[in-house]
């Protein structure tokens, strides 16, 4: 009775020693938090519960298994402790279940499983994900000195679903997968029965190629069916399809007048200005002018609204948001069934309006929707969000091979542009999926052509050396294009932002359609739609049956044609820039190909009138008589592919793509050639690309683990939030009302937790969200455990658990540590290589700082300035004097990501619906 007496005297003195909590206020009592509990009430919500990204475990505290107490309880006049007592058989057949009671009764003290009753007051709609339950190597072992003395201080503890907005735990997914494949291995090998074994194996393993056949089946008939109603739609501004033939009205010009060589024969098409009776020449052209204007405003302004009203993550390309996303970070809805349906019509009337955009991007986003959507019929998948990003990297590549009838471009294109994450087999798997599609689309044939995509080309000519001269001459065109391009369309962007009197985003894609249609009809080669446009700059004279802009006719190579040519381009970069950031689908991919085939087909034409007028030019002796020399169509390829890698700075997937459009082999080096020349040019401007610097411009956290940062050399302790300026939990003296009151008053998005606030040892790290779940959970039935109740983070053996609140199990035990006199650098390909969402920095144990995802990005971009502004001052203490740039879900991290400004005389006001004041960690 002496030893006991005194183990509760040590134990009371350091309860009372402990600080309860670091706030010196006392907070309302605790209700659970809007950010975290709110219940989902608008149709983008509760229609689109698939894109939660919240995973499901039956999880012994859910409402659906709560349980009363026990009648009769075991007598505890001993003390109690967790350590967990041997097994002497175990089943297959409760091999699963185990873990979960073993948690039960660590709570309720009873060996027995509990029926679950009604509850009458269920937890707040928190989804929780699977906990690291202890390794099966201790579960089967026969002996007990392997097992450990405490098992819920195994692992790193139980999480709650993601929240909007915030960063995904790689290490915890993987591990979390890991130990699923264990536990199926080790159930299907104690099964007795092999053959059975192997068959629940190979299903499970076969799940993930079930969901990328079906994306890929729906992928290439979706495409299908946007190509499709796009090209209708783009035609009908011209005219429509009259029963004559046996046609029909919703047909395109194409379908309409299929079997002629010359559309200009074609009788059954019907013409605006013929079909209201207006024959004479200026009329026809402005009764059609204006049905132009009329039709091209209403597509876009329809494509705006339904953006606006049903999903306002349609807009824009999505490539930022995907490659954000891939990097592990959760943005509800991006993915879900209203963003697929709203981006599938908007990009439709968008592309149809003739606005200067296109449906590359857009598809890209298409086809992760669809594989979102497939991910939800297989919970193994859908409820690790780690594998989940390895089935949307792959996805993505088969919205590149139906853009471009490219398979392997599109799997380079997820490689090189998108995926953050890329190992062996997510190659075989993006592979088989972009396969998959293409031969869908190649089904469907929708051009009535043979070919997957309308500018799809074949060369008969090679090219000849002197020729490398203006091809290395388009390269540094196609640089220079890409470069001011992006510096361009960025200042649009930032304009638009910091000026408050422009009208709304439907207003201002309305007034941007209107003049584009003003710009786009006089000009012969800006009236038709970009992929129109593009496959007829890239044809060969002699393959070309239609000459719809009269490139190939005898006489079009003057310089007349040059300066149309040039002209069309400069007015396409002009309306492009201010095009791709409306609030529509839109695409930058299609655009810059016009612009640079333009540029590449004037070139082209030079070169062309050069060697015609001087044929004994010595660089002319190389060509054959009787043979073209000059092909203008090969440079205008060429010089697409060097203006799209200005813009997107890619290189490898651009040339694999580009060689599967002609089918020529030996174009690949010129293309290479240029390629290489626009890379570097537009690196000289700036190193990142468009998408990039839309990233950048959100202010995405996203840490791109393959470029090349300029890191700061110094240590990480000079960035790092000091432990004085943090919110710290101790291991003991806590109650729920305590804990409670902390939450109220900061917040943070999560605590690192110490053995007490003179050694301040590190004990773990527990986020706000499991924190806020376990103590709501805890006072509720059949718990209901009173406000003064007993909370701690460390093993106390003397605690009853069924009038105590143990946190243990939902704290990160094995959080990732680095000494505080770490370099940066080291610091920084910690997050970049591993995805991490913070680091805890310790000297011998005790805990020095932590600096998290926000703070590394905001260090690796220059933006130090940026936000102390935005903070107007508020956290000084943190950010200045080497305090760390920010506290982990601080004030003043809503901005960028959520679009924030502070104007002098208004607090901080969203400019944008996706707004949430939330931590974005």
């Amino acid at each position: 009775m002496s030893s006991t007496s005194a183990l509760n005297n040590r134990i009371n003195n350091d309860y009372s020693n402990s600080s309860s909590s670091t706030s010196t206020s006392q907070p309302p009592r605790f209700t659970p938090s809007s950010s975290s509990y709110n219940k989902n009430t608008n149709r983008n919500d509760t229609d689109d519960d698939d894109e939660l990204d919240l995973l499901n475990d039956h999880d012994p505290l859910s409402s659906n298994q709560q349980q009363q107490l026990p009648q009769s309880t075991p007598d505890l006049t001993s003390p109690l402790s967790f350590k967990r007592r041997h097994k002497q058989s175990s089943s297959a057949s409760n091999f699963l279940s185990q873990s979960s009671r073993r948690l039960l009764n660590a709570f309720t003290g009873n060996r027995a499983s509990l029926d679950n009753p009604s509850n009458s007051n269920p937890p707040p709609p928190t989804t929780r994900l699977n906990y690291i339950p202890d390794s099966p190597r201790h579960r089967l072992s026969k002996d007990n000195s392997t097992l450990p003395h405490d098992w819920l201080a195994e692992g790193p503890g139980r999480r709650v679903g993601y929240e909007d907005l915030t960063a995904i735990d790689w290490i915890f997914e993987y591990t979390k997968e890991r130990q699923r494949q264990r536990t199926l291995l080790s159930r299907t090998a104690s099964s007795g029965l092999p053959l059975l074994g192997y068959l629940q194996r190979f299903l499970d393993a076969s799940q993930v190629w079930i969901v990328l056949i079906l994306t890929g089946i729906a992928v290439g008939a979706l495409t299908a069916g946007i190509d499709v109603t796009t090209d209708w739609l783009g035609d009908i501004k011209y005219g429509f399809c009259s029963t004559v033939d046996g046609g029909a009205f919703y047909l395109s010009k194409t379908a309409c007048c299929y079997g002629y060589d010359e559309m200009s024969k074609c009788s059954g098409w019907k013409t605006w200005g013929n079909a209201m009776g207006v024959f004479n020449g200026a009329g026809v052209w402005f009764v059609e002018y204006a049905v132009y204007l009329v039709m091209a405003f209403g597509f876009a302004t329809a494509a705006a609204m339904l953006v606006r009203e049903y999903a306002v993550y349609a807009k824009h390309s999505g490539i930022p948001e995907i490659k954000t996303v891939l990097g592990g970070f959760i943005i509800r809805r991006f993915l879900g069934v209203w963003t697929l349906i709203t981006k599938s019509l908007g990009l439709v009337l968008a592309v149809a309006s003739g606005m200067w955009l296109g449906k590359e991007g857009p598809l890209v986003h298409v086809a992760c929707c669809c594989a979102n959507l497939f991910i939800k019929l297989f919970p193994n998948i859908n409820n690790n969000e780690a594998r989940k990003r390895e089935v949307l990297s792959a996805a993505a590549a088969s919205g590149i091979s139906v853009t471009f009838g490219s398979p392997i471009g599109g799997v380079l294109f997820s490689l090189e542009q998108l995926s953050y994450y890329f190992p062996d087999k997510t190659m075989w798997q993006s592979f088989v999926c972009a396969m998959t599609a293409a031969v869908v689309l190649q089904a469907f044939d929708p051009f009535r052509s043979g070919k997957l995509v309308m500018y799809q080309v074949t060369y008969s000519t090679g090219w000849h050396g002197f020729e490398l001269i203006p091809y290395i001459l388009l390269g540094f065109l196609g640089g220079i294009y890409g470069g001011f391009f992006i510096k361009a369309n960025m200042w649009v962007a930032r304009w638009r932002n910091s000026n408050s009197w422009l009208p709304g985003p439907v207003v201002q894609v309305a007034v941007v359609a209107i003049l584009t249609g003003l710009l786009n009809y006089p000009n012969d080669y800006m009236r038709a739609q970009c992929s129109d446009l593009v496959s007829n700059l890239f044809s060969e004279c002699s393959k070309l049956a239609d000459d719809q802009f009269g490139l190939c006719k005898t006489g079009a190579a003057t310089a007349g044609t040059i300066i149309l040519l040039i002209f069309a381009a400069v007015l396409g970069f002009f309306l492009s820039a201010i095009t791709f950031g409306l609030q529509i689908p839109a695409g930058i991919i299609l655009p810059s190909m016009a612009i640079g085939a333009l540029t590449g087909r004037a070139v082209g034409i030079i070169m062309e009138i050069w060697q015609h007028n001087h044929p004994g030019f010595i660089a002319f002796r190389s060509c054959e008589q009787d043979v073209p020399c000059i092909t203008p169509g090969t440079y205008a390829i060429i010089g697409a592919a060097a203006a799209l890698a200005g813009v997107t700075r890619m290189t490898v997937s651009i040339v694999v793509i580009m060689f599967e459009l002609t089918g020529a082999l030996t174009y690949v080096l010129p293309i290479m050639v240029a390629v290489m020349i626009s890379k570097w040019v537009g690196d000289a401007f700036s190193r990142r690309g468009i998408y990039e610097s839309w990233i950048h411009f959100s202010e995405y956290p996203y840490l791109d683990n393959s470029e090349e940062m300029v890191v700061p050399d110094i240590p990480a302790s000079q960035i790092m939030t000091r432990i004085e300026d943090l919110v710290v939990l101790t291991a003991t003296g806590h109650t729920i009302a305590s804990l409670s009151a902390v939450l109220d008053a900061h917040s943070y998005r999560g605590f690192p937790v110490v053995s007490d606030p003179r050694d301040a040892i590190l004990l773990g790290y527990i986020s706000r969200a499991e924190l806020a779940y376990i103590l709501h959970t805890s006072t509720q039935a059949p718990r209901s455990l009173p406000p003064e109740t007993e909370a701690f983070f460390t093993h106390q053996p003397l605690a009853d658990p069924r009038t105590t609140l143990d946190l243990r199990q939902w704290m990160d035990q094995t959080p990732l540590t680095l000494p505080s006199r770490s370099r940066l650098h080291l610091a920084v390909s910690y997050f970049q290589k591993l995805g991490l969402r913070y680091v805890l920095f310790v000297d011998r144990g005790v805990l020095q700082g932590l600096l998290t995802k926000k703070d590394v990005w905001y260090v690796l971009n220059g933006a130090e300035e940026t936000r102390r502004t935005a903070r107007g001052g508020a956290t000084g203490a943190v950010v200045g004097g080497g305090g760390g740039l920010a506290r982990e879900g601080g004030e003043g991290e809503s901005e960028g990501l959520l679009g924030v400004q502070r104007d002098d005389d208004e607090d901080l006001e969203p400019i944008s619906p996706l707004v949430d004041r939330g931590s974005i960690l």
